[in-house]
């Protein structure tokens, strides 16, 4: 594990992924990259990735969001500020805990698989390196995936957040629509213009990371060493959950202290 130890320590790594993020970057803003073929890559890559897990991850997000409430629920009523729950469960679930978990679960669901795949298109030659962003294969095969990505892990947090807010509301009103008033009061009051701001940023920022660093660290591979293939991969997957890790540290930082 020494070779994928060394992807993730380095500086000469990071700046790799840095540069490369660059390049993606200023494909993905191409209009050029979005032909036929790279519309059809990029929707396969968003079945995959979030279509076909979409009800099991809503069940496990909806199974989550029952056990907190309960959680915060019983605990609010036993220290005496059950009137300071349900902005609780709001800005610990939502704001916090469902795009994290998203950005992870979409990182394990599609990262190792771009990762190893882009990782084999090294080995055999088929990408030369890096700057290599506006030729074929890199260019066509890469900007549909990365795009794909990001609204990936946009798409997973929104419908869990917004199924989460359902939950929210049934558990604290019932099926009422007599709390409906008090409840978008409190959702308003979270949800301010500057932390509005933030999260929409920290979707961004997660989606980039899931997208780019798995692509990048996958182009690491040792041309013509098929050995350094499950190196590359477990680097990148180690290095994207140190960078989701920063991103949400960073978050809370900003919002809390």
């Amino acid at each position: 594990m020494a070779y994928g130890g060394e992807f993730i320590l380095r500086p000469r790594s990071w700046r790799r992924l840095a540069r490369f993020a660059g390049y993606a970057t200023v494909a993905a803003l191409s209009p050029s990259a979005y032909d036929r073929a790279s519309r059809e890559i990029a929707a396969r890559q968003i079945y995959r990735t979030a279509w076909k897990v979409l009800p099991g991850y809503l069940a496990f997000s909806a199974v989550l969001s029952l056990v907190l409430i309960e959680v915060v629920n019983n605990a609010a009523r036993q220290y005496g500020v059950m009137p300071y729950a349900l902005e609780l469960v709001l800005r610990v679930l939502i704001l916090e805990l469902i795009p994290f978990l998203t950005a992870i679960f979409v990182a394990l669901r599609s990262g190792s698989e771009i990762g190893a795949e882009i990782a084999l298109m090294r080995v055999s030659g088929e990408i030369e390196d890096q700057e290599g962003i506006a030729a074929s294969p890199l260019y066509h095969e890469l900007v549909p995936r990365i795009v794909a990505a990001a609204l990936s892990v946009f798409a997973l947090t929104t419908l869990a957040s917004a199924l989460t807010l359902y939950i929210a509301y049934a558990s604290f009103y019932g099926t009422s629509v007599s709390g409906f008033y008090a409840f978008t009061r409190v959702v308003g009051h979270i949800f301010d213009l500057q932390i509005l701001v933030g999260f929409l940023l920290r979707f961004l920022l997660f989606g980039l990371a899931v997208a780019l660093i798995p692509l990048a660290t996958g182009l690491e591979a040792k041309q013509g060493d098929v050995r350094s293939v499950p190196f590359t991969v477990v680097a990148g997957l180690v290095k994207l959950f140190f960078v989701i890790c920063v991103i949400e540290i960073l978050s809370l930082v900003v919002k809390y202290v």
